[in-house]
Protein backbone atom coordinates (compact mmCIF):
# COMPACT_ATOMS: atom_id res chain seq x y z
CA UNK A 1 0.00 0.00 0.00
CA UNK A 2 1.63 3.34 -0.84
CA UNK A 3 -1.91 5.21 1.13
CA UNK A 4 -1.83 5.04 5.32
CA UNK A 5 -5.03 3.75 6.41
CA UNK A 6 -5.73 4.09 10.16
CA UNK A 7 -5.84 0.71 11.92
CA UNK A 8 -9.49 1.73 13.23
CA UNK A 9 -10.58 3.03 10.21
CA UNK A 10 -13.01 0.85 7.94
CA UNK A 11 -12.02 0.83 4.17
CA UNK A 12 -14.14 -1.15 1.41
CA UNK A 13 -12.47 0.39 -1.46
CA UNK A 14 -8.67 0.07 -3.23
CA UNK A 15 -9.06 2.99 -5.22
CA UNK A 16 -6.84 4.82 -3.16
CA UNK A 17 -4.50 7.00 -4.37
CA UNK A 18 -0.60 7.52 -3.33
CA UNK A 19 0.35 9.32 -0.11
CA UNK A 20 -3.29 9.52 1.19
CA UNK A 21 -3.86 9.78 4.73
CA UNK A 22 -7.50 8.38 6.43
CA UNK A 23 -8.00 8.64 10.14
CA UNK A 24 -9.50 6.53 12.94
CA UNK A 25 -13.42 5.63 13.04
CA UNK A 26 -13.13 6.29 9.59
CA UNK A 27 -15.80 4.29 6.75
CA UNK A 28 -15.39 4.66 3.29
CA UNK A 29 -18.23 2.20 1.21
CA UNK A 30 -17.31 0.07 -1.67
CA UNK A 31 -17.05 1.82 -5.10
CA UNK A 32 -15.05 5.18 -4.02
CA UNK A 33 -12.56 7.08 -5.70
CA UNK A 34 -9.96 8.74 -3.86
CA UNK A 35 -6.91 10.50 -5.62
CA UNK A 36 -3.88 11.12 -4.76
CA UNK A 37 -2.38 13.12 -1.08
CA UNK A 38 -5.56 13.38 0.35
CA UNK A 39 -6.28 13.72 3.93
CA UNK A 40 -9.29 12.30 4.93
CA UNK A 41 -9.98 13.03 8.45
CA UNK A 42 -11.39 11.29 11.66
CA UNK A 43 -15.07 10.38 11.88
CA UNK A 44 -15.63 10.90 8.21
CA UNK A 45 -17.94 8.51 5.86
CA UNK A 46 -17.99 8.08 2.08
CA UNK A 47 -20.95 6.25 0.21
CA UNK A 48 -20.24 4.24 -2.44
CA UNK A 49 -20.20 6.22 -5.99
CA UNK A 50 -18.10 9.36 -4.71
CA UNK A 51 -15.37 10.55 -6.38
CA UNK A 52 -12.72 12.35 -5.27
CA UNK A 53 -9.81 14.05 -7.03
CA UNK A 54 -6.30 14.89 -5.90
CA UNK A 55 -5.05 17.11 -2.73
CA UNK A 56 -8.57 17.09 -1.16
CA UNK A 57 -8.94 17.73 2.76
CA UNK A 58 -12.24 16.59 4.53
CA UNK A 59 -12.68 17.64 7.79
CA UNK A 60 -13.92 15.49 10.93
CA UNK A 61 -18.13 14.74 10.97
CA UNK A 62 -18.40 14.87 7.12
CA UNK A 63 -20.97 12.54 5.25
CA UNK A 64 -20.65 12.08 1.48
CA UNK A 65 -23.15 10.47 -0.13
CA UNK A 66 -23.85 9.09 -3.36
CA UNK A 67 -23.48 11.84 -6.43
CA UNK A 68 -21.10 13.93 -4.33
CA UNK A 69 -17.93 14.81 -6.69
CA UNK A 70 -14.97 16.48 -5.10
CA UNK A 71 -12.55 17.77 -7.22
CA UNK A 72 -9.15 18.54 -6.90
CA UNK A 73 -7.43 20.41 -4.07
CA UNK A 74 -10.70 21.34 -2.08
CA UNK A 75 -11.18 22.28 1.34
CA UNK A 76 -13.69 20.25 3.01
CA UNK A 77 -14.43 21.97 6.93
CA UNK A 78 -15.37 20.07 9.50
CA UNK A 79 -19.08 19.12 9.90
CA UNK A 80 -19.81 20.60 6.29
CA UNK A 81 -23.33 18.55 5.39
CA UNK A 82 -24.18 17.45 2.41
CA UNK A 83 -27.83 16.67 0.85
CA UNK A 84 -28.63 14.28 -1.97
CA UNK A 85 -32.58 13.69 -1.90
CA UNK A 86 -34.35 16.88 -1.62
CA UNK A 87 -37.62 15.19 -0.66
CA UNK A 88 -36.42 12.67 2.22
CA UNK A 89 -38.81 10.24 3.24
CA UNK A 90 -37.39 6.91 5.33
CA UNK A 91 -37.09 4.40 2.79
CA UNK A 92 -38.27 1.80 4.69
CA UNK A 93 -41.48 3.39 4.79
CA UNK A 94 -43.29 0.54 2.71
CA UNK A 95 -45.17 3.63 0.45
CA UNK A 96 -41.40 4.49 -0.72
CA UNK A 97 -40.56 1.37 -1.88
CA UNK A 98 -41.11 2.07 -5.08
CA UNK A 99 -39.20 5.48 -5.21
CA UNK A 100 -36.01 4.05 -3.45
CA UNK A 101 -35.47 0.91 -4.91
CA UNK A 102 -36.18 1.46 -8.55
CA UNK A 103 -33.66 1.76 -10.47
CA UNK A 104 -35.51 5.34 -12.06
CA UNK A 105 -33.35 8.53 -12.66
CA UNK A 106 -36.51 10.95 -12.22
CA UNK A 107 -33.97 13.63 -11.44
CA UNK A 108 -34.64 14.62 -8.27
CA UNK A 109 -33.52 11.70 -5.80
CA UNK A 110 -29.60 11.29 -5.45
CA UNK A 111 -29.12 14.79 -7.22
CA UNK A 112 -25.40 15.31 -8.41
CA UNK A 113 -23.44 17.59 -6.36
CA UNK A 114 -20.11 18.76 -7.89
CA UNK A 115 -17.33 20.99 -6.07
CA UNK A 116 -15.35 22.25 -8.77
CA UNK A 117 -11.44 22.43 -8.38
CA UNK A 118 -9.82 24.70 -5.36
CA UNK A 119 -13.21 25.31 -4.00
CA UNK A 120 -13.40 25.78 0.07
CA UNK A 121 -16.79 24.51 1.93
CA UNK A 122 -16.45 26.46 5.50
CA UNK A 123 -17.22 24.34 9.04
CA UNK A 124 -21.06 23.73 9.47
CA UNK A 125 -22.06 24.60 5.57
CA UNK A 126 -24.86 22.52 4.33
CA UNK A 127 -24.67 22.01 0.29
CA UNK A 128 -28.05 20.94 -1.05
CA UNK A 129 -28.23 18.26 -3.75
CA UNK A 130 -27.62 19.49 -7.92
CA UNK A 131 -25.53 22.47 -7.23
CA UNK A 132 -22.40 23.35 -8.40
CA UNK A 133 -19.72 24.91 -6.01
CA UNK A 134 -17.10 26.83 -8.75
CA UNK A 135 -13.42 26.80 -9.16
CA UNK A 136 -11.63 28.16 -5.90
CA UNK A 137 -15.16 29.67 -4.49
CA UNK A 138 -15.39 29.99 -1.18
CA UNK A 139 -18.57 29.05 1.15
CA UNK A 140 -18.65 30.70 4.25
CA UNK A 141 -18.86 28.57 7.50
CA UNK A 142 -22.70 28.14 8.63
CA UNK A 143 -24.09 28.64 5.15
CA UNK A 144 -26.77 26.90 3.33
CA UNK A 145 -25.81 26.67 -0.39
CA UNK A 146 -29.21 26.11 -2.67
CA UNK A 147 -27.98 27.69 -5.66
CA UNK A 148 -24.88 27.08 -7.97
CA UNK A 149 -21.56 29.54 -6.56
CA UNK A 150 -19.69 31.12 -9.60
CA UNK A 151 -15.92 30.27 -9.65
CA UNK A 152 -14.12 32.84 -7.44
CA UNK A 153 -17.37 33.93 -5.58
CA UNK A 154 -17.59 34.60 -2.07
CA UNK A 155 -21.07 33.24 -0.27
CA UNK A 156 -22.27 33.16 2.86
CA UNK A 157 -26.08 33.47 4.57
CA UNK A 158 -28.78 31.02 4.93
CA UNK A 159 -29.77 30.75 2.28
CA UNK A 160 -26.33 31.60 0.74
CA UNK A 161 -26.08 34.44 -1.52
CA UNK A 162 -23.13 36.79 -2.76
CA UNK A 163 -20.53 38.13 -0.80
CA UNK A 164 -17.96 38.99 -2.93
CA UNK A 165 -15.16 37.37 -4.89
CA UNK A 166 -11.43 35.73 -3.56
CA UNK A 167 -8.90 34.79 -5.29
CA UNK A 168 -6.99 31.69 -5.73
CA UNK A 169 -5.51 31.97 -2.18
CA UNK A 170 -9.11 32.51 -0.72
CA UNK A 171 -8.49 36.17 -0.19
CA UNK A 172 -11.25 38.61 -1.08
CA UNK A 173 -10.65 40.94 -3.79
CA UNK A 174 -13.10 43.72 -5.20
CA UNK A 175 -13.51 41.94 -8.36
CA UNK A 176 -13.52 38.43 -9.88
CA UNK A 177 -10.05 37.10 -11.06
CA UNK A 178 -9.76 36.68 -14.59
CA UNK A 179 -8.72 32.80 -14.96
Amino acid sequence: MDYFVHSHALVETEDIGKDTKIWAFTHILWDVKIGENCNICDHVFIECGVKIGNGVTIKTHVSLWTGVIIEDYCFIGPNVAFVNDLYPRSHRNPAMQERYFSNQDDGWYRDKTLIKEGASLGANATILCGVTVGEYAMVAAGAVVTRDVNPFELVGGIPAKHWGWVDREGKKQAHPPEH
